[in-house]
């Protein structure tokens, strides 16, 4: 079983025990439960159920594991012949989570 939720504006594949999942970061203290209820469709052994936008009354129950920082990309920018080079450094904010629910 496997159901397509909305959290925070991205859509993920979620299923039943899942590890990890690493979404942007959330407002939430290591260790708390959260419940996502823009389920946008649940596939329960090949029965397919599609939301018109949302499947009401399911929801995806998940477990905050850790906050933690992506991999450093780096923005590079140059004008050729003008001497001009800028170099820019950004990591993204994540939070780890694991599904530990789904109600369907």
């Amino acid at each position: 079983m496997y159901v397509i939720v909305d959290i925070q504006g991205q859509q993920f594949k979620v299923e039943k025990d899942q590890k990890k999942l690493y979404v942007h970061r959330m407002n939430a203290a290591i260790g708390d439960s959260v419940e996502f209820d823009k389920v946008l469709l649940v596939d329960n052994e090949g029965v397919v159920t599609v939301g018109t936008p949302t499947i009401a009354g399911a929801k995806v129950v998940v477990e905050v594991i850790a906050h933690v920082k992506g991999d450093k990309v780096l923005v590079f920018h140059k004008k050729r012949r003008k001497g001009h080079r800028k170099l820019n450094g950004h990591r993204q904010q994540f939070t780890e989570i694991s599904v530990k629910e789904i109600v369907a």
